[in-house]
């Protein structure tokens, strides 16, 4: 597949650019390069942070290194995120909290107890989004000043958020994607349509604005691609066995993932209609993929398993490049600024990486 990354890439940065959250957390301490501990792959290291050997790895010299760990999560990193005008880093957790990192030092600024398990957090420009049981927390983060709403309506967790030029979408626990219109009068967001279509809840949202759609994949094991226009049900694809984790699409393709180790490649033949072309299998249970480009421009799908590995491949022939092992599996993939890219595991930490710019 000759695919371009421009497509890949959502129309808005995901996160801020700026130089000196890049410079921040280079300047962090790195662990130095060592033989990856054994015990610790099979999850049964008793020297823990102690032991000589390395609890992270990655193969050197492939084109990126770990800049830093951030940690302080109990539970799971379900969200990663980092505003548009903020050096500030915003992680959200099974544990119920924010944390807010400093991009000057790579310390925690501060921790936001919300007192509920957290399903989901995102960012689109300054506004930020958190997935709570039976509500979503809006925050407007712009230097007009801070400002918080809170959105009525889901039933049970909301598991996946996702934004389209005013649109906000919020996949629940009960099966439904509740939409809201974003306005700048009072509480600027009004609900304007309930999306039903899946039996079981749905745990992961993806935009294919190339072709106005909504990708939504479920615990039913289906995807649903929903016009982003009329809000209405395009088509269904079945296939997988299992929940479906994570959605990628560019251009007339959409990769879905799931729990029953496959990775299926779909194409959109004449009249729009996706088609099954291929399918990848993996040894273990596919929880979160990426899409991003290299230090040299080169399309990179990152694939996270729940083995505790994720796996980098080239898009175009899906040729394995490199592994990354965490001490949990993990949950959370996201990309920021100027080759960085973020990782976040079910032990709650969060691995900051960059790509190594080309000499």
């Amino acid at each position: 597949m000759d695919i371009s990354m421009k497509t890949i890439n959502p129309s808005k940065p995901f996160y801020a650019e700026t130089q000196q959250t890049r410079k921040s957390f280079q300047d962090q301490p790195r662990k130095p390069l060592q033989r990856i501990c054994k015990f610790w792959v099979k999850g049964k290291c008793a020297y823990k942070n102690n032991c000589k050997f390395l609890h992270s790895w990655f193969q050197s010299g492939n084109g990126f290194s770990m800049l830093a760990r951030l940690e302080g999560h109990k539970k799971s990193v379900v969200g990663v995120a980092l505003p548009s005008g903020s050096d500030k880093l915003y992680t959200g957790s099974r544990d119920g909290t924010v944390r807010v990192w400093d991009g000057n030092s790579g310390k925690c600024d501060h921790v936001i107890n919300l007192g509920f398990e957290i399903g989901s957090l995102i960012c689109e420009g300054s506004w930020v989004f958190i997935g709570l049981p039976n509500l979503v927390r809006v925050w407007n983060l712009s230097s007009e000043g801070n400002k918080e709403f809170c959105l009525d309506g889901p039933i049970g967790q909301v598991y996946a958020l996702a934004v389209y030029k005013d649109l906000l979408f919020a996949g629940t626990a009960n099966g439904d994607i509740l939409v809201w219109r974003g306005s700048f009068e009072g509480n600027p967001f009004a609900k304007v349509a309930t999306l039903r279509g899946h039996q079981k809840a749905v745990v992961c949202l993806n935009i294919g604005s190339g072709v106005n759609s909504l990708y939504s994949g479920s615990m039913d094991n289906t995807v649903t691609v929903w016009d982003l226009e009329t809000l209405q049900c395009k088509q269904t694809l079945n296939g997988h066995k299992d929940v479906v984790m994570s959605l990628l699409s560019w251009d007339q393709c959409l990769l879905t993932c799931s729990l029953d180790h496959t990775m299926k490649f779909w194409v959109a033949r004449e009249g729009g209609k996706l088609e099954p072309v291929d399918t990848h299998e993996e040894k273990s249970g596919i929880l979160k993929v990426l899409g991003m480009q290299d230090a040299k421009g080169k399309p990179i799908v990152l694939c996270s398993c729940n083995d505790n590995c994720v796996r980098l491949y080239e898009l175009d022939s899906f040729t394995e490049m490199d592994r990354i092992f965490a001490e949990k599996e993990v949950r959370e993939i996201q990309r920021g600024p100027n080759g960085l890219f973020f990782t976040g595991d079910a032990a709650g930490v969060v691995t900051v990486w960059m790509w190594q710019q080309n000499k």
